[in-house]
């Protein structure tokens, strides 16, 4: 299903699944990373300690919290030793000037997939997550600082009111007519 994408000699992809915490992001990376045959890696995984701590607290970050993580995001986008046959990394990504940041950071042409769900949706979901540091209490304050990617011509909105496997075989078909 499009692996030659990820492929040596083709050209290398780098793609971050973004959406707000709940929303599939990570499900939906690993895997389009599969079906791509490219590595995935969880952003959340590239949080300081500090920013853990603070939204396992409740406590929504603020820009400062979150520059050093962007680009550390886009450096490991843009990381052709560690990935040579490209990336797909989850991070929500909400705002413009957080994908500028990546964009910027990772010093080569990335791609977008946007996760558009619903906010009943993924409070549902977040309601039946056990174990993950992001508590439902900051869904409100995710959808109030998402800046929908309307007009970015590397974002790719896909729906999220279908099975992953559905929504994984769309992105990848997608990223791989583009």
């Amino acid at each position: 299903m499009g692996t030659e994408l990820g492929e040596a000699g083709a050209s290398r992809l780098a793609v971050v699944v973004m959406g707000v915490s709940g929303s599939g992001k990570s499900s939906v990376g690993e895997g389009l990373a599969s079906a791509l045959g490219i590595d995935f890696v969880d952003g959340d995984g590239l949080h300081s300690p500090e920013n853990v701590a603070k939204m396992a607290s409740g406590i929504p970050l603020v820009d400062d919290d979150r520059w050093p993580w962007l680009d550390k995001i886009g450096a490991t986008l843009g990381d052709r030793t560690a990935h040579p046959a490209g990336i797909v990394v989850a991070c929500s990504a909400l705002r413009k000037i957080y994908r500028d940041r990546i964009r910027a950071a990772a010093g080569q042409p990335i791609r977008f997939v946007f996760l558009d769900a619903p906010q009943v949706l993924v409070q549902e979901r977040l309601g039946a997550r056990k174990g993950h540091f992001m508590p439902p209490s900051l869904l409100t304050s995710q959808y109030a600082t998402l800046e929908r990617p309307n007009g970015e011509a590397d974002v790719l909105p896909v729906a999220v009111d279908v099975p992953v496997v559905e929504i994984v075989r769309r992105a990848a078909a997608e990223l791989a007519a583009r």
